[in-house]
């Protein structure tokens, strides 16, 4: 069958595409960032997966505000990336999973999500940047990627509850599939950050470290916050911890913490890496 390995959390902010893009990953202000990932990467071309299930949310490029679905997912062959107008590089096609990716999406429905189906999808750089931070160089071609896409941005939003319980949906997916593959699961996105308001530029570090913790721990805990809660404490993007609450769901097993980086502020945004290893249950 299918098995998960792990799972990691990494920001996905266009900033950092830029700055690797013009080599500023040694600079001080990008390096106590970038000196958090050596240890994943080496992880991750250790285990050598077969598939990532990336958690991201769009930024108005596959979906704008006039069609926002509350939980989309790729089952294509390739992805391609496009110009979103943050100067960054468009990076080199995605490969898919599709196989896998129908097999997930049929399980979901069966559980009860109402999942958009995509057969073509292009990616933004919720997706892109956590890939090429894990391979530099846009090294990423030996791996395929189903993408997971959580409404993060237009009212109506999923709750905490409702994105963990999806992970688990989709832990449970792959653990049924026949085929013998390792996965492991990407949450990307900022952990707390506002980025326009009366509050631009909040980051709350205690919080951020707090669900890190948890994360591994007690996950079930931050199924108790609503949005609005992780607004109030996080500020106004802080709904993006969606994704990693999702990834988390996904782990079924015994999970044991590798790595962990934490480092603010990047672009105004609270960045959380870690590094989880996952043994399924028998």
């Amino acid at each position: 069958m299918a098995n998960i390995i792990g799972a990691i959390t990494t920001s996905h902010i266009p900033a950092i595409a830029n700055a690797m893009a013009n080599g500023l990953e040694e600079t001080p202000y990008w390096k106590p960032f970038f000196d958090g990932y050596p240890p994943v990467r080496d992880w991750l071309n250790e285990k050598k997966p077969d598939v990532i299930i990336l958690f991201y949310n769009d930024h108005g490029l596959e979906f704008f505000i006039d069609k926002k679905p509350t939980f989309a997912m790729g089952v294509a062959d390739e992805y391609y990336n496009s110009d979103e107008g943050w100067g960054i590089p468009t990076i080199p096609p995605v490969t898919g999973e599709s196989d896998l990716s129908w097999h997930i999406a049929n399980s979901l429905v069966d559980e009860g999500f109402d999942m958009t189906i995509c057969q073509e999808m292009k990616v933004d750089h919720g997706l892109t940047v956590p890939l090429n931070l894990m391979w530099p160089g846009h090294k990423y071609g030996h791996v395929k990627v189903i993408p997971v896409c959580i409404n993060c941005e237009q009212y109506p939003m999923p709750q905490p509850w409702r994105t963990f319980e999806l992970g688990k949906a989709i832990g449970r997916a792959v653990a049924s599939y026949e085929k013998d593959l390792n996965v492991v699961v990407f949450g990307t996105g900022g952990m707390s950050h506002q980025l326009d308001g009366e509050r631009a530029g909040f980051i709350n570090r205690a919080f951020d470290l707090d669900c890190l913790d948890k994360l591994v721990s007690d996950p079930e805990a931050l199924t108790k916050y609503t949005n609005i809660d992780l607004v109030e404490q996080g500020g106004a993007q802080a709904v993006e911890l969606n994704m990693l609450i999702a990834m988390r769901g996904t782990l079924l097993g015994k999970v044991t913490e590798l790595h962990r980086n934490y480092h603010a502020p990047i672009s105004n945004t609270g960045s959380g890496l870690m590094l989880l290893e996952h043994e399924m249950p028998k």
